[in-house]
């Protein structure tokens, strides 16, 4: 197939902002397929959700695509004038959470010819029964278990003792959407048990793909505290659980589908009402429960499904059922 990538997710470099489209890319051009890509926004700008149609549209139309798969709702706008060439729409969470962005989403996406999301949260949040879930998946040749000598020696590099408890977090701290206050106080929490861990920083400037291995490998637990509503299918979790590293989440995305039957690991739900004291307990009790086994996961075995390789093939089946109809 001939497809058009139109996206305002795409990696650049210092930052893993849309690695899973890129993957996805990449996947299908390993399969055989020709995808080009259209990065909209980004370094250009929000205003280039308006100004790039005209672009997409010479692109489209001058290229004899299949089919235009369009990434992430508020880019929808973009590919509506790429006229009888099929459209499939990727969304991806705050454009079907976050209110204004979902009036956008509702207003600009037209009749695609399908609708995909990576989770069944989603797909019931967006209220669309005729939603087809693919979820992001991740490379299981990059993300693999290291042997303990290559665990320890990971964690010798980055400073830390055998007897070191380390709690890793998967993002940026000035993220506000993954509540790196909440992070720190849960590891108040513990110390107060008496469990003084030491927090690991996943992304660093400088910083490529390859290196985020060894900070899963040092680390005895990934501890996700990301804001109720905001991830669709948060990839670290995924990585993690392929690399035996337990996880404690909240309730975000498809956390509970990732890590049903997996031990040790944990999804803590939100307290309704919202209260941050109560998900920190919660997450405080789960955390020292999780670290006090001292093992790693067997969650390996149970997410074949999120290997790039066959969420790739569930993504091409959808574009053919497009192409059939």
């Amino acid at each position: 197939m001939r497809i058009l990538a139109v996206t305002n997710l795409w990696p650049t470099p210092g930052s893993f902002r849309g690695v899973f489209v890129a993957e996805q890319v990449e996947g299908l051009r390993k399969l055989g397929h020709d995808v080009d890509v259209e990065v909209v926004a980004q370094s250009r700008g929000a205003k280039d959700y308006l100004l790039a149609a005209p672009r997409v549209r010479r692109r489209a139309r001058s290229a004899r695509y299949d089919l235009v798969h369009v990434h992430y709702g508020l880019t929808s706008l973009s590919s509506r004038l790429v006229g009888r060439v099929p459209r499939v729409l990727s969304l991806y969470g705050s454009d079907i959470n976050e209110p204004w962005q979902a009036r956008i989403t509702r207003l600009t996406a037209g009749r695609p010819a399908a609708r995909v999301y990576p989770s069944k949260r989603l797909v019931e949040a967006a209220g669309d029964p005729a939603g087809v879930v693919v979820p992001n998946g991740i490379d299981f040749d990059l993300f693999t278990p290291l042997r303990p000598d290559e665990r320890a020696a990971a964690r010798e590099r980055l400073g830390f003792k055998p007897d070191d408890l380390v709690v890793l977090f998967g993002a940026a701290p000035d993220n506000a959407v993954k509540r790196y206050d909440i992070f720190t106080a849960v590891l108040a929490g513990l110390a107060e048990r008496g469990l003084p861990v030491r927090e690991l920083i996943l992304p660093a400037p400088g910083q490529v793909r390859a290196d985020v291995v060894p900070k899963f490998a040092a680390a005895d637990l990934l501890l996700v505290t990301s804001r109720q509503g905001t991830e669709s299918g948060p990839l670290i979790v995924k990585e993690a659980a392929a690399m035996g590293l337990p996880v404690v989440s909240a309730d975000v995305g498809d956390a509970s589908e990732v890590l049903a039957g997996v031990t040790p690991s944990a999804v803590v739900p939100f307290p309704d009402p919202a209260s941050d004291r109560e998900l920190v307990s919660a997450l405080v009790a789960a955390a020292a429960e999780v670290l006090g086994s001292g093992a790693r996961s067997d969650a390996r075995s149970k997410i074949a499904r999120y290997d790039q390789a066959a969420v790739v093939r569930e993504l091409e089946s959808v574009y053919t059922r497009v192409l059939s109809r």
